[in-house]
């Protein structure tokens, strides 16, 4: 089984590195040095804060814009093109199918943010003389972990809405809804009647709360390491809601036509 994955995994990875996308990877990065490159022309050391805050904004947009378009097309491409029939005639169950396209999209998303990350630590640290390695391991990873569950999403997502486009719209929409206010809706419900309060409330409890891995702070300020333990329990809270939406794919993929 799992042979059978990291091969889905292994082929979704090249497939997605062929295509344009990713070369505005290499875009952003050159982009990013030129920005901090820039630094030679201030004196004022806050300028560092604000590059380093702005260069994160990009590297949150272009990973979500990058995870998303990524994940809604293999599943419809593969279809279309019809290469899904012969993968699926060989001893490769739909679930399989399913994990080895998310886990080929989520490296393939991982060597992306290595790449982000890994300029941004170098350039940040030959000017702040400082070499904050934990700190940008623990902001990367949990980013890498929120990339997972909207991957996950996404697939699902692929399996209801007919157009890649349709369905990465919509995902993109509501990725950047939840990021900018699950975490107010308990106070929104506060100022409502029954029964929308209570439905708010639900609303809060039930979607993924994607702000927890937003810790761009971390970088920004050079604050303390979060502590190990609340690291832990947020990839637990990330594996936990990558599973769920996996684990419906998977089911919506079993009882869905491919003709």
């Amino acid at each position: 089984m799992i042979t059978r994955i990291k091969a889905i995994a292994g082929i979704t990875i090249k497939e997605l590195y062929r295509r344009k996308d990713f070369y505005v990877l290499f875009i952003f990065t050159v982009l990013i040095a030129l920005v901090f490159a820039s630094m030679n022309f201030f004196h004022d050391d806050r300028i560092v804060r604000y590059l380093k805050e702005i260069t994160l904004l990009l590297i949150w947009i272009a990973s979500l814009a990058i995870a998303i378009s990524t994940s809604a097309r293999p599943m419809p491409a593969e279809k279309e093109s019809r290469t899904i029939f012969p993968l699926l005639a060989k001893p490769i169950t739909r679930s399989e199918f399913i994990l080895g396209k998310f886990f080929g999209v989520w490296f393939a998303c991982g060597i992306a943010l290595l790449v982000f990350y890994g300029f941004l630590a170098v350039l940040t640290g030959t000017r702040e003389h400082t070499w904050e390695l934990l700190n940008y391991f623990q902001a990367a990873s949990l980013h890498w972990a929120m990339l997972g569950i909207v991957i996950a999403f996404v697939l699902f997502g692929s399996l209801i809405f007919a157009a890649p486009s349709s369905n990465g719209t919509i995902s993109f929409i509501l990725t950047a809804g939840i990021l900018l206010l699950a975490r107010h809706l308990n106070s929104v419900a506060l100022t409502l009647p029954e029964p929308s309060r209570s439905i708010i409330y639900a609303l809060y409890y039930l979607v993924p709360h994607l702000e927890f891995f937003d810790v761009r702070d971390l970088l920004v300020h050079n604050w303390p390491l979060i502590a190990w333990s609340v690291w832990g329990m947020a990839l637990v809270y990330a594996v936990f809601y990558a599973s769920i939406f996996l684990i419906s794919a998977s089911l919506c993929f079993r009882r869905k036509a491919l003709i």
